[in-house]
């Protein structure tokens, strides 16, 4: 299984602009610039890579703890996950990307906090985004609600 996603870039980096489409569709000319991805906070300017790769990294973990929830025999109800990918500065120079923060709240009947949390440390460790991350730092913060 192969999925894809283009990008179009146009102008210099701090004053050009580009837009993303994805396969599916979710994505349809999606604007991003420098500005969007480096200078405001807000997130409103347009998306940026980390953005989606937040965004993948979510959803992701998301599914495969459903999975190891399920086959726990306690399925979730609810999940709720959000992934904080950190970019800042290399001291060499540019921009570097060093870390995806995960934290999770779940409404899972019928299982105790101890095993919920270890499930969703199997399931950062295990899902294919967390091993795509495997050079920068990903750390998790579950909870039952």
């Amino acid at each position: 299984m192969k999925r894809h996603a283009t990008a179009k870039w146009q102008g210099a980096l701090g004053d050009g602009k580009g837009s993303i489409d994805s396969q599916s569709g979710a994505l349809s000319a999606t604007p991003y610039s420098f500005k969007a991805r480096f200078e405001d906070e807000s997130g409103k300017a347009g998306t940026n890579p980390e953005e989606l790769m937040a965004a993948a990294h979510a959803g992701c973990f998301a599914m495969q703890l459903s999975h190891f929830l399920a086959e726990n025999g306690t399925p979730a109800e609810e999940l709720d996950a959000k992934a904080v990918v950190n970019v800042q500065e290399a001291s060499a120079g540019g921009f570097e990307i060093t870390e995806s923060a995960l934290t999770l709240t779940g409404k899972v009947p019928g299982i105790s906090e101890e095993d919920f949390k270890k499930l969703a440390n199997q399931a950062k460790e295990n899902c294919p985004v967390s091993k795509a991350y495997g050079s920068i730092k990903v750390t998790l913060d579950a909870k039952l609600s």
